[in-house]
């Protein structure tokens, strides 16, 4: 599985051989529960079993959840508030499954970011990055159909809102807008559709985690020096690795447990925290909140998409060039599809020779700043869309594609990175002191 030298799997007992020589499944979990791993792996590579929790939980909840809801517009609802009042456990089912969402949004905004200091996405992860991107794409789509089912306000107007968006496609946005909502409006064709899609992304997701997997466990796995493991010999390799179980299995499990605390004192006593009023309020398409806002996982990418006005010069010069065809609810879409795609596009954007962040001083500051800008994006995507929400949230997205665009590419010619270890385990020895022999 991995290029690394390592052990693999001998059957002993017969039966083991019998199986081994059919299907191979046992030495298939056997090599990737005993996979080399870095030993210099920080606590920021904790958020795969989070998110493999959180995928698992979703799952779980959500088949319970199908056996009482009714996608119908006129039944939604009332089956949402039966779930909350009627069904035992009910109200604690759908609470996992709501803050689940939120859990799940975290750890995958922490691991991007891990990735995008760490250097993960360099040769030869470029494919791994990719199916990283995709699964998050996913998850968007997943996420923002789920919102919907509930058929309250903000289900019914973000709903109305989100897919109006493809509607700003020239020549093609109509035809797609109406596939997706299956009429001219947001109605029961459309909540059906929401719902079958919701109940079956995440088994796509599933299968898309398992080529996650497979891809990074046949790389190997990035760390914190960005260098690789020494694949001469199976001796030189195991002084840069400990084998995942039980090393790194009992680190990640523990760190799942503290998570779980604080989720799960977020599910009892604070449930509805991250969620919005008027969500408990049934849909009604003559009465529009008077604020519309998505999730708070979506609220960065939803200000880049209302940053882009008819007043902005980029726009009114993509308008002009293009003779009116790129307006401004267009350009809004594609900056807000954009602001992704660059993320993707960060193999081939980052230049530099250097893969860890920990070793490129100048990086270091320019990334912060992308931290930064990112939660400022997401605190102005919950404001009105005015002013200075509007310029804030303008200056957020022009240093996001700025990042991206510029900042990467040019940092890889112009920075002197700073000195990096031979080894992991040159490393791993800086950091906790070389090893000691029984004999010492």
């Amino acid at each position: 599985m991995s290029g690394i030298p390592h052990d693999h799997y001998e059957p002993k007992t017969g039966a083991e051989k019998w199986l081994h020589s059919r299907l191979p499944i046992v030495g298939l979990l056997y090599d990737t529960i005993m996979i080399p791993t870095p030993k210099n792996l920080n606590w920021m590579w904790i958020w795969g079993i989070v998110l493999t929790f959180c995928l698992v939980l979703q799952i779980v909840t959500g088949i319970i959840l199908v056996m009482h809801y009714t996608p119908h517009v006129d039944l939604a609802f009332a089956s949402v508030e039966h779930i909350m009042r009627n069904v035992n456990g009910g109200h604690f089912i759908r609470y996992l499954h709501m803050n689940g969402a939120s859990l799940f949004f975290v750890a995958v905004y922490l691991h991007i970011f891990r990735g995008l200091y760490y250097g993960s996405y360099k040769a030869p992860r470029e494919v791994t990055w990719i199916i990283g991107m995709l699964i998050y794409l996913m998850m968007m789509g997943t996420a923002f159909m789920g919102y919907v089912l509930p058929w309250g306000q903000m289900s019914f107007w973000g709903a109305t809102v989100i897919t109006g968006l493809f509607g700003a496609i020239p020549f093609i946005g109509e035809p797609i807008q109406t596939w997706l909502l299956g009429g001219p409006a947001v109605d029961n064709a459309t909540l059906n559709r929401f719902f079958s899609l919701h109940y079956l992304l995440p088994f796509v997701i599933a299968a898309l985690v398992a080529l996650h997997i497979w891809a990074f466990h046949t790389t190997g796995n990035n760390n914190p020096t960005g260098v690789d493991v020494r694949r001469t010999s199976k001796a030189e390799a195991e002084k840069d690795t400990v084998p995942f179980w039980p090393y790194f299995v009992i680190k990640d499990l523990f760190a799942l447990a503290v998570i779980m605390v604080v989720f799960f004192a977020i599910v009892g006593f604070m449930p509805n925290y991250l969620g919005h009023p008027d969500n408990y309020i049934e849909a009604n398409p003559l009465v529009t909140p008077a604020h519309i806002v998505p999730e708070w996982y979506f609220l960065p990418f939803y200000a880049i998409l209302r940053a882009f006005t008819s007043d902005v010069w980029v726009v009114m010069f993509a308008s002009w060039i293009t003779g009116g065809i790129i307006d401004a609810k267009f350009f809004g879409v594609l900056a807000m599809f954009g602001a992704i795609a660059v993320m993707a596009l960060a193999p081939w954007l980052d230049t530099s020779s250097v893969r860890s962040g920990r070793y490129r001083p100048m990086f270091k500051w320019w990334f912060a700043l992308l931290c930064v800008d990112f939660v400022v994006l997401m605190w102005a995507g919950a404001m009105p869309a005015e002013p200075p929400y509007s310029t804030i949230s303008l200056i957020g997205s022009a240093y996001w594609f700025a990042y991206f665009l510029v900042i990467l590419p040019l940092l890889g010619v112009i920075e002197k990175p700073e000195p990096q270890p031979a080894t992991i385990e040159e490393d791993f020895d800086a950091h906790y002191g070389p090893a000691k022999t029984p004999a010492e």
